[in-house]
């Protein structure tokens, strides 16, 4: 499983906390970037960055450095992941993850479908930690 961008711009997360425009920001660089590949993860995709590599800087880079908003502690984002594994846990049925494993069922819905599900016909005044319109 792939966490890398639901845990970035957490408190725990590396980089800096950046002011921008009045809004708290992280810096990113995901794993593929070039500053990461030139630290050293350049190996993890088959590209060597050492220095006695002739070609240390001919990266081809797969990911991007960039900033993303500031989110707090990831405590908050686990607290919240949970309850949705124990909802879904509870909608399909199951007592344990590996109920669920066995049980699930994924079911495709329409464009249509989703827009539907989501919130309509009526403005959001407060916020929910685990519900974003966008």
């Amino acid at each position: 499983m792939m966490m890398g961008g639901m845990f970035a711009g957490t408190e725990e997360a590396p980089g800096e906390v950046i002011l921008y425009q009045g809004r708290s920001y992280k810096s990113y660089r995901g794993m593929g970037s070039i500053g990461a590949m030139q630290q050293g993860s350049a190996d993890r995709y088959f590209q060597e960055s050492s220095t006695g590599n002739p070609n240390a800087d001919k990266l081809v880079p797969e990911g991007i450095e960039g900033r993303v908003p500031y989110k707090g502690s990831m405590v908050a984002i686990v607290f919240q992941m949970a309850g949705g594994i124990r909802a879904s846990m509870g909608y399909c049925g199951c007592a344990t993850i590996a109920d669920m494993q066995d049980k699930a069922e994924f079911v495709e819905i329409t464009t249509a479908g989703i827009r539907e599900s989501h919130v309509h016909d009526v403005q959001i005044t407060k916020e929910a930690p685990n519900y974003r319109a966008d």
